[in-house]
């Protein structure tokens, strides 16, 4: 699965040892953004699926899995905007296919441009309405190579994390409602609820969030959203926030968690906490800029300086 939202497994690879020199993107608070370099025993692994996905796109060059698969491996080594250029390519050959539509506007939130990602992910979102849903195949397969995501749940849960981003809460909260229902096992049924039940909070609606967290119980079956399942009990009372913090202080697991409890913080009525965990994590986790997390910190960031 993404994860959900980057892919998990992924991103705890991702490392600041170097960086490249040319920015991806700029972030949500004007700075240039590289990718962080990759481990080398990871980074061979990646790029001998690259070199695979490019064999078989040249062979197929339209072919339209072909393509998903060029550019899908591309992203995985930081190579964003060259993989939006081959997402782009993929539209031109196969305009209709609502694949493209999902993956380009999942990276173009990777580098910020929430309005094009928006587009992209309506798009989408309108060629997979009233069509049989499909599991998506993983990337960055998870410990049981079992895949728990599919292409509708994808659509509306990036849907609804550009137009979060954004500070579109209400946009965010439809898109988050239509990927509930595609949301058929524990892995994806957390991923969505956490952000569903944020958006409900940022909306004051605390009575539908509360509804959220009834189906949220310690037994859930969790293959690689355990950050997400963690705070789900935290903001049910059965996690403690303090913990969960002292536990999560380095790596994908601190920007997860981190931006999850400093929403909380900020729903409740506690800035000056919520700042302090936001700018903990923008300025503590740079190598980390692409998880969703951060991003979603530097939206915070960046309203409150306005």
């Amino acid at each position: 699965m993404f994860i959900p939202i980057y892919n998990l497994a992924l991103m705890t690879l991702l490392c600041a040892w170097n960086q490249t020199a040319t920015p991806e993107a700029t972030s949500l608070l004007g700075k240039p953004l590289t990718s962080s370099a990759v481990a080398a025993d990871a980074r061979k692994l990646l790029e001998e699926n690259l070199a695979k996905a490019a064999a078989d796109h040249r062979r197929n060059p339209d072919d339209a899995d072909a393509i998903i698969w060029l550019g899908r491996r591309t992203a995985y080594l930081g190579r964003f905007r060259e993989a939006i250029d081959i997402f782009g390519e993929g539209i031109k050959k196969h305009p209709d296919d609502a694949r493209m539509y999902r993956h380009r506007g999942h990276r173009y939130i990777s580098v910020r441009e929430l309005e094009r990602a928006v587009a992209d992910l309506k798009r989408a979102a309108d060629l997979v309405a009233q069509r049989a849903d499909d599991v998506e195949p993983d990337g960055q397969p998870n410990a049981r190579n079992i895949p728990t995501s599919t292409l509708n749940s994808n659509v509306y849960y990036h849907l609804g994390l550009a137009h979060y981003l954004k500070g579109d809460f209400g946009a965010a909260l439809d898109a988050y409602r239509e990927c509930m229902r595609f949301s058929k096992n524990d892995d994806m049924r957390v991923a969505t609820s956490h952000w569903l039940y944020m958006t409900l909070r940022r909306l004051d609606r605390q009575g539908e969030a509360r509804q959220v967290l009834e189906t949220i119980t310690p037994s859930m079956e969790i293959i690689e959203n355990a950050s997400y399942h963690k705070l789900l009990l935290m903001y049910k009372g059965v996690e403690k926030a303090d913990a969960l913090m002292s536990a999560a202080n380095a790596g994908l697991d601190a920007v997860t968690i981190g931006y999850g409890i400093a929403n909380w913080h900020l729903y409740n009525g506690r800035r000056d906490q919520a700042v302090e965990v936001l700018r903990r994590i923008v300025e503590g986790q740079t190598a980390l800029w692409p998880a969703f997390g951060y991003i979603a910190a530097e939206a915070e960031l960046a309203r409150m300086a306005r």
